[in-house]
């Protein structure tokens, strides 16, 4: 079995430095499945372009070298690493995620998250200054802000947003944000030029144009099937006389239904249709007799989003 990854080299290092320069002052993110290319892989790229580097939990923070800072975007629950990095900032956006550091005998540096439209972490801008005390009686260093806009509506949505809250907070600390194109970023370092603004970018940054990136799966075996057999996990009986095609990539790999119901596997610019969901290390797909089927050794094309993939191989091409 087999997930490619391939990469237009060239092109993918032209968009990651145009991006970085056109962002500026950048915190890049390397979390989860490091966007399809693994956490390993991204992690040599984005220490180049900065000293500081977003990941998503505190599991997530050995990864980041130790000439480098990590940022946790998730707030910590109970559990906490003992060997936690010393080169760290964590993030709280509730009294209770201080005193769940407090819990956990943990002191250092922090950011304070506000709460966006989004509504899932984050303090009310009215809690500020409850926020405050509560991080310096616990011990904690408080070195920045954070805003995380939901990905509805414009860029320039998320930007009146992120202002409006710098707005309503005095405060000389850094402000560090999300989802803010470089014309928005901007626009609003014009406008609060007495603020530090720094933007974290992972998907703009790793995946903005597709086109250089491409996700493929071997076939691995083929069988003819007559109509009103049955084949599968689930005893799935066909309609018609065709072909089981066996691909190398399944539910262990992350490959799903695309939206509710349809096929992720294409052949020649044509959708296969799934026996079943992927299941595990293997995903089966019908192929009428009357239709092309792809052969042992040829390679179909997978539509998934590379933020939950994970890959066997990365080619760069």
């Amino acid at each position: 079995m087999t997930l490619q990854l391939s990469v237009d080299s060239a092109a993918w290092d032209r968009h990651v430095s145009q991006t970085a320069s056109d962002l500026g002052d950048l915190i890049p993110v390397v979390k989860g499945n490091g966007y399809g290319f693994g956490r390993a892989n991204l992690m040599a790229h984005a220490v180049k372009i900065a000293n500081q580097i977003a990941v998503g939990t505190v599991f997530e923070a050995q990864d980041v070298p130790a000439n480098c800072t990590a940022l946790v975007l998730t707030p910590v629950g109970q559990h906490i690493p003992k060997d936690l990095p010393k080169n760290v900032v964590l993030t709280v956006g509730s009294l209770q995620h201080v005193q769940n550091l407090k819990n956990g005998s943990w002191s250092g540096n922090i950011v304070i998250k506000l709460r966006s439209s989004m509504n899932r972490y984050g303090a009310d801008t009215s809690d500020v200054a409850a926020m405050q005390s509560a991080v310096q009686g616990a011990g904690l260093k408080q070195v920045g802000w954070s805003v995380h806009p939901p990905l509805d509506g414009t860029m320039q949505d998320h930007a009146k947003e992120v202002g409006e809250m710098i707005g309503k907070v005095a405060s000389d600390l850094p402000w560090l944000i999300s989802h803010v194109d470089a014309s928005s970023l901007r626009e609003l370092r014009a406008k609060f030029a007495d603020k530090k603004i720094r933007v974290r970018s992972g998907t703009q940054l790793w995946l903005g144009d597709k086109s250089m990136l491409k996700l493929t799966a071997d076939v691995l075996d083929t069988r003819a099937i007559s109509a009103g057999s049955t084949a599968g996990y689930r005893n799935v009986k066909v309609a018609s006389d065709g072909v089981l095609v066996m691909i190398g990539t399944g539910s262990s790999h992350g490959v799903h239904l695309v939206g509710a119901e349809q096929s992720p596997f294409h052949f020649k610019q044509k959708r296969l249709e799934l026996l079943e969901p992927p299941h595990m290390h293997t995903s089966m797909v019908f192929v009428s007799a009357k239709e092309n089927a792809p052969k042992v050794g040829d390679q179909v094309d997978v539509q998934q989003p590379l933020t939950r993939v994970y890959p066997d191989v990365t080619t760069w091409l």
